[in-house]
């Protein structure tokens, strides 16, 4: 009964995501960007995961851009393997790979510990657990580390449960950053 109600709040939020205007979500991925970039300052951190932005996620391409330019700053991205991903450095050129995901090319290089992990997500629920897309890739992505970075979960506009809609593997925010 749990994944029934589970997918119900994800097929809403998706819904509402996909009515936002473009106007609005400019407007509110300018600020989402904003925040996370002081947030970033702030907390110092040196090795950040962050994703390559399908049409509904915060666009956080102009993050990417300016972190590149720090040069003691190293930016991540997932690299999509198997059932869930490894992190690979973010470089170009990105190919459209499975699900409609663009990805840098593979790498072979072991990267750094990552510091600080920002997550899309379709909606939260009572415990700030995320609801993906429904595959589980970051869940196992994050269960096979052996330490737990920091983890910002970041949305257009948050869709939030009023009731316990995860399981025990789903990942939970630290924070969660929306506008």
């Amino acid at each position: 009964m749990k994944n029934y109600h589970k997918s119900d709040f994800r097929k809403s939020c998706i819904k509402r995501l996909e009515f936002t205007s473009l106007f609005l979500k400019y407007y509110k991925n300018k600020i989402i960007v904003k925040k996370l970039k002081k947030f970033i300052e702030r907390s110092g951190s040196k090795n950040i995961l962050l994703y390559i932005p399908l049409g509904i996620e915060v666009d956080v391409k102009p993050l990417i851009v300016s972190l590149r330019k720090s040069k003691n700053m190293s930016v991540y991205v997932p690299y999509m393997q198997g059932d869930s991903f490894k992190i690979v450095k973010y470089r170009l050129p990105l190919y459209k790979k499975k699900f409609g995901i663009k990805e840098p090319n593979n790498s072979f290089v072991n990267p750094a510990k990552i510091d600080l992990a920002i997550v899309p997500i379709i909606g939260v629920d009572a415990l700030n657990k995320r609801i993906g897309y429904g595959k589980g890739m970051y869940d196992r992505f994050f269960d096979r580390l052996n330490y737990k970075p920091i983890m910002i979960f970041t949305q257009l506009i948050l869709c939030k449960s009023e009731h316990v809609l995860s399981d025990c593997y789903d990942i939970q925010a630290d924070y969660i950053i929306t506008n």
